[in-house]
């Protein structure tokens, strides 16, 4: 696999890098939902562009990294399924969604993942896991009353990647998710319990509920990915990464 990219992603799909060696996966770009500036929309778009003709022209099969998070199913209507209706909630969203028909459009082979709340070692600072760790730390959050997230560890990611690589899953777009709707009060306590008190919580009411069907990527892998989480999964992924985390 050629990986293009060098951050958090694109560092754990490096032990795929002499499997599949067809496949281009594009794991660099916009990687945060808030505070991002058109520049950088841009340039992923013009770093896609490029590798849509590097496909093109080697024959190789691109993968592209999309979101599952609320910022595409996170609209009142929205199934949760690849097939479904998207109403995407931030421009984050729209961008990701508007790549997606790029790559489709293209005429290159492709796979295209939905990612949910990708969490693992040594992630970036501004993303949502270590945001929330620094706000716990310092004993006062923000806390969005009715959203809730999918978090996945990016371990599984990469194992459902190789997973679908490996059954030929060819022209999807496939949800890779834990596909359980974790509150936000919940991943809140979490990280209370693990990193003690006192904590002052500020709340906002922010609904942001949505679901994330794994049916797809069960079928595509036949059952060797997408099988049932538990309810208690987000925690141990959160505990792997508080036991990694600067400080810990």
């Amino acid at each position: 696999m050629e990986i293009i990219g060098s951050g958090f992603l694109a560092r754990h799909l490096a032990v795929l890098e002499t499997d599949h060696p067809h496949v281009t996966a594009l794991a660099a770009g916009v990687s945060r939902t808030i505070d991002v500036g058109q520049s950088a929309y841009q340039r992923e778009a013009a770093l896609l562009y490029e590798t849509i003709d590097d496909c093109r022209r080697l024959d190789r099969t691109l993968l592209f990294f999309s979101t599952a998070s609320a910022s595409m199913y996170g609209g009142v209507g929205a199934p949760g399924r690849e097939d479904g209706p998207v109403y995407p909630q931030s421009p984050y969203g729209h961008h990701k969604l508007a790549l997606e028909t790029v790559v489709r459009l293209s005429g290159v082979r492709h796979l295209i993942l939905r990612l949910g709340h990708v969490l693992g070692p040594d992630q970036p600072a501004h993303q949502m896991l270590p945001i929330l760790i620094g706000a716990v730390r310092s004993g006062r959050v923000e806390v969005h009353r009715g959203a809730c997230r999918d978090l996945i560890d990016v371990a599984d990611v990469v194992s459902a990647v190789d997973a679908l690589l490996r059954a030929d899953a060819l022209d999807e777009v496939v949800n890779v998710a834990s596909g359980v709707a974790v509150p936000a009060e919940s991943i809140v306590d979490h990280l209370e319990l693990r990193l003690g008190g006192p904590l002052e919580r500020r709340f906002v009411d922010r609904s942001s509920r949505y679901e994330v069907s794994l049916d797809k990527l069960s079928e595509l892998t036949r059952g060797k990915a997408g099988q049932p989480f538990p309810e208690d999964y987000y925690k141990g992924v959160i505990d792997a990464c508080l036991e990694s985390a600067p400080g810990s």
